[in-house]
């Protein structure tokens, strides 16, 4: 089974939080970070650990969030992750209304 990380998922997330934020400012707040590897994690590239958690918890997100698992012959669970790492991580929908979401979602997959 491959593990790897959803780049593009905490780009989107980090760009989120940060809104009109200034990458050094952001950087201040996450600590030891500078603020050129958070513009690199922005584009796309993939922090080292350290890094990688201390984003977050600034994110106030368990790493699982951005772990895609997969195994190499099947295609569909990734699908199924990436859904449900966005729902956890979206922030304008209540918790209640994601948490039936990802019931809907799950159901859907297990009927294939």
């Amino acid at each position: 089974m491959a593990t790897s990380l959803d780049n593009q998922l905490l780009a989107s997330m980090i760009k989120a939080k940060r809104g009109k934020m200034g990458l050094r400012q952001a950087a201040i707040e996450i600590g030891g970070v500078s603020s050129a590897t958070l513009s690199r994690i922005e584009l796309g590239n993939t922090p080292d650990v350290d890094t990688f958690i201390k984003i977050c918890n600034w994110l106030g997100e368990k790493t699982d969030t951005f772990i895609i698992q997969q195994d190499e012959n099947d295609t569909s669970g990734n699908n199924q992750q990436r859904i449900v790492a966005h729902l956890r991580s979206e922030k304008q929908l209540r918790p209640d209304t994601i948490e039936m979401l990802l019931k809907v979602i799950e159901i859907a997959y297990s009927q294939n």
